[in-house]
């Protein structure tokens, strides 16, 4: 085996094999303060640690396996041993992608890689073509989110070995579906994080809310970049995901002339060898320079999540505006334009927070990941609880209809498909002392809502680092299997989401993402109406000029006439007249039924949405 490290702060490292001291190798020193050198007698399997000046051994900083854990040793492994079966797999493009974010440990009562690749199957069947996994870089501890990795090229040993995360990925291609990994490329985590022992250059000056800071633009910066490209390309090469989700990209910092993020995208497709993947950010300000060319001065991102659109609809449903909701009032006007020019917030001053966002102009809408929930946002509500039991339940399937039937690309958060009971909470297993600073952290930050930051609500707090807070975030797959099955109170929001995933691939007007235009307008004091354009050209001559055009009426209010209503978009296409193709109210769904639109009018009913397709007049 070769072993290979950078270590420009020690003078002398060896590599400390399991079976003690009589089996330590030493490095030879290389330039720029890397070591190296051949070890014969370690193969896959074998333990290691690097001995740094004679002194202490540590992990190695690249790891493929730390089976004991953070502070354990690491193992040697062999990438090259499992067989794939995926050589005919061409990847993923971003136009008609549906993704489903899933946290690896609370998707099955196992927690494991293998239970979780046992339930892709019914997830490919519902008609979800990317799954997102959070982050599985390894950490400290019995359970985690995982956004406090510290062994980046490791993945978590509490889900299985790595080849057990290539066969989830294998399984996943079998099923036509991609998979997409969540890395933390903004901090390390606070526990089990031995880079420093290292070199202290990986560090920046400036540190961010979660700890440290990385260095991608300072002195002795270059190892330090080339040690997280490796990261971002490691995973598309040997695990084959088909991309990454860059978490918190307005946290990396990186003032040199070639930013950190947009040399991890060429990186990515550069592993890919051909294959299609995507590189999709998390950026707060929601800066449309993550995604723009890269000639154009942007960072050639591929999507970036859309926290307007989600917050906006939060307010809709709830009512609520407290903390980073404040902004927002949850309008018709404020839904119709989040569907039209993908962020509302392009750099005018905001109330609550600094002027954020940048002009969004040229962002095709597929560029944007719009959802109703995802780890933080359910978390985020005190109890963990999930959009369903907040909203009224019209309002929650109008609402459903709205993510899945609009141009973004739409991503549903595990259990959101069948209204999951179980909440979804911040859980985090640490050493005694940090624990307390992690439950302290956590409270002050929820207390940012005004109604968290009341002593009852303090109290009520789930611990995060209590092992019952994470059993209670896992998927009852009673729910799931019953839901599967068409019985239990659970059906109707399984029969939804699959109807509306069905409507989006099938209809080749929805399926088009807005390409032929969309156009919006408000009807009433809590609904709107959403035009989509089809595509049908001049020369079709068996075409009718707006044949292929949809309407979606979104109604979160009370009952409301159209009739005689003075807004073009209602108008049906010439010679023809709208007819009733899809309504959130249908009885499968649990609600109360839809009147047909009148041949005069259209009803606008309360806490509902209808999808309208042109049809011929009746004669």
């Amino acid at each position: 085996m070769h072993f290979r490290v950078w270590a420009p702060r020690r003078g002398r490292v060896s590599v400390l094999l399991d079976g003690g001291a009589s089996a330590e190798i030493p490095l030879g020193r290389e330039a720029d303060g890397y070591y190296s050198g051949w070890v014969a007698d370690a193969g896959p399997e074998t333990r290691y640690r690097y001995r740094l000046d004679g002194d202490d051994a540590f992990p190695d900083p690249a790891s493929r396996f730390q089976p004991e854990g953070p502070h354990g040793p690491s193992m040697v492994v062999d990438p090259g041993a499992f067989r794939w079966t995926d050589g005919a797999w061409q990847g993923v493009r971003l136009p008609g992608q549906v993704i489903y974010e899933l946290h690896v440990g609370a998707f099955t009562a196992e927690g494991t890689w293998t239970a979780a690749a046992r339930e892709l199957g019914a997830l490919a069947e519902l008609g979800i073509t990317l799954v997102e996994l959070m982050p599985v870089a390894d950490f400290p501890g019995r359970f985690g989110w995982g956004y406090d990795g510290v062994d980046l090229f490791a993945p978590t040993r509490l889900y299985g070995t790595p080849d057990d995360f290539r066969a989830f990925v294998d399984r996943a291609h079998t099923l036509r579906m991609g998979v997409l990994l969540d890395v933390v490329y903004n901090h390390l985590g606070p526990d089990g994080n031995y880079l420093g022992q290292y070199s202290e250059h990986y560090v920046a000056r400036e540190p961010t809310q979660w700890g440290e800071a990385l260095n991608f633009d300072g002195p002795c910066s270059g190892p330090v970049r080339e040690f997280f490209l490796a990261n971002a390309g490691y995973w598309v090469d040997e695990f084959h995901v088909d991309g990454l989700r860059l978490d918190a990209t307005h946290a990396v910092r990186d003032s040199s002339d070639d930013h950190i993020l947009a040399a991890i995208g060429r990186r990515v497709r550069e592993c890919a060898g051909g294959r299609g993947v995507l590189v999709v950010a998390e950026n707060e300000p929601l800066d449309a320079r993550q995604v723009r060319p890269e000639r154009e001065g942007g960072l050639g991102l591929d999507a970036m999540w859309n926290d307007d659109f989600h917050h906006s609809a939060v307010v809709a449903l709830t009512g609520r505006r407290e903390g980073y909701y404040a902004d927002f009032h949850g309008t018709p006007q404020e839904l119709v334009s989040t569907v039209k020019h993908g962020i509302l917030f392009q750099g005018q001053p905001r109330p609550a927070r600094a002027a954020l966002g940048t002009s969004a102009g040229g962002v095709a809408s597929a560029q944007l990941v719009t959802f109703l929930e995802n780890h933080d946002q359910i978390a985020h509500s005190g109890r963990g609880l999930r959009l369903h039991a907040l909203a009224q339940p019209g309002c929650w399937r109008a609402a459903t209809a709205l993510v899945l039937l609009a141009p973004g690309t739409p991503m549903l958060f595990m259990g959101e498909e069948f209204a999951a009971s179980s909440p979804f909470l911040f859980f985090a297993d640490h050493t005694p002392d940090l624990a307390r600073l992690v439950r302290e952290g956590r409270a002050k930050f929820l207390a940012q809502f005004a109604s968290l930051a009341a002593p009852a609500m303090q109290a009520q707090l789930a611990d995060p680092g209590a092992p019952s807070t994470f059993e209670r975030c896992k998927l009852d797959r009673g729910e799931r299997d019953a839901a599967w099955r068409g019985t239990g109170p659970h059906a109707d929001a399984l029969a939804l989401h699959r109807d509306l995933i069905r409507l989006r691939r099938e209809d080749a007007t929805i399926r088009a993402q807005g390409v032929h235009g969309v156009d919006g307008a408000v009807l009433g004091e809590r609904a709107f109406v959403l035009r989509f354009f089809g595509g049908s050209g001049a020369g079709d001559t068996a075409a009718v000029a707006g044949a292929e055009d949809r309407l979606l009426v979104v109604n979160f209010g009370v009952d409301l006439s159209l009739v005689a209503r003075a807004e073009p978009l209602l108008a049906p296409p010439l010679g023809l007249r709208w007819a009733l193709g899809w309504s959130s109210e249908d009885p499968r769904y649990g609600g109360g039924g839809t009147s047909a639109p009148a041949a005069r009018g259209l009803l606008a009913a309360g806490a509902s949405a209808m999808l309208l397709v042109a049809t011929a007049q009746e004669s």
